[in-house]
């Protein structure tokens, strides 16, 4: 028995072909057309994010891009409702834990000097 209380319910006279994302470094199966909030409910736990004060488990709610309970990291990307992106092949789902972490890239001609030692930002950026 899965331990979700989520499950997938298929059409018995139809066959759809699975697609293969990673949550968490896991593999895991999909099909077209499902959210990624979809799947994330099908695991166990059912969790998208933990809260940064408290770190409880969150987990997608309204499924319609209101609430924000949804939020994880996908393909590298910090906060993504989860609930209004459909699942691709290889595609890398991260649960988000606490506060969203912001990383700045920085251009091959940023010398260091162009680096402020105090906020870590490009001369003449503020945070």
């Amino acid at each position: 028995m899965d331990a979700s209380m989520f499950r997938k319910l298929h059409d018995p006279r139809t066959t759809v072909p699975a697609l293969t994302l990673t949550i968490d470094g896991q593999p895991v199966s999909a099909e077209p057309g499902d959210s990624v909030a979809a799947v994330l409910l099908r695991l166990d736990p059912p969790f998208s994010r933990t809260t940064p004060v408290s770190g409880s488990p969150r987990t997608p709610y309204c499924m319609m891009g209101v609430c924000f309970e949804c939020l994880a990291s996908v393909d590298g990307v910090a906060s993504t409702q989860t609930c209004l992106v459909q699942v691709r092949e290889g595609m890398r789902v991260e649960r988000q834990h606490g506060r969203r972490v912001l990383t700045m890239v920085m251009s091959q001609d940023t010398a260091v000097s162009d680096v402020d030692s105090l906020n870590g930002m490009p001369r003449g950026v503020s945070p």
